[in-house]
């Protein structure tokens, strides 16, 4: 009764048709899904951001999404504006099961900080509580599934294995966005990290 399923932004923004679409991003809610009834404990992470946040490139004259910029925490990729706060884009994909959710984790509310990690914001020290809810459940082993693989997925699995958790990727059950070779980057980061692939 220690392990937990962590389902990362299955928002509308993130699948076809969304503002910052992943190809094929819906594919999964179905193995999701089903994957949530061997888990006793399912966690849902959401990108809820504010409409001015720092990290959209509309907040930079000049600068197109996918650029990059420096902030004060590192570099940042300019994204198209996507899961505003209350917006239909924001909202989990209709056929997640959410009611079996235990805890849903919002991120990238600080409109000054982009916050892919379901741990910690972009600055790798401002925690979201997840770590905290995680052990105060006695919750010790992390299976991560969603979107997208090269971005949200990766920064959840590398924080959860620097935490100490031994964490599992369900490799059917997520997409990436592959800036650039940022898929194959980052399933060598989450390997070199620990990170076990099924």
């Amino acid at each position: 009764m220690t392990s937990a399923l962590l389902v990362i932004d299955m928002q509308y923004d993130f699948c076809p048709g969304g503002a910052l679409a992943v190809p094929e991003g819906d594919s999964i809610v179905p193995g999701i899904n089903a994957a949530m009834r061997d888990f006793p404990a399912v966690i849902l992470t959401q990108d809820w951001h504010p409409a001015v946040h720092s990290s959209f490139a509309s907040q930079h004259p000049g600068k197109a999404p996918f650029d990059m910029v420096e902030m004060s925490y590192g570099p940042q990729v300019l994204w198209p504006d996507h899961c505003i706060q209350g917006s239909h884009g924001a909202a989990f994909h209709a056929d997640l099961d959410t009611t079996r959710a235990d805890l849903i984790i919002r991120k990238g509310m600080n409109p000054e900080i982009d916050s892919y990690s379901a741990f910690f914001e972009n600055d790798h020290a401002t925690p979201t509580g997840l770590h905290g809810y995680l052990q105060t459940r006695g919750l010790t082993d992390l299976t991560l599934v969603g979107l997208a693989t090269d971005f949200c997925v990766k920064f959840s699995a590398l924080d959860a294995a620097r935490l100490g958790y031994p964490v599992t990727l369900l490799q059917d059950l997520v997409r990436g966005i592959d800036l650039d070779g940022s898929l194959d980057a980052a399933t060598g980061e989450m390997r070199e990290a620990g990170v076990r692939f099924a």
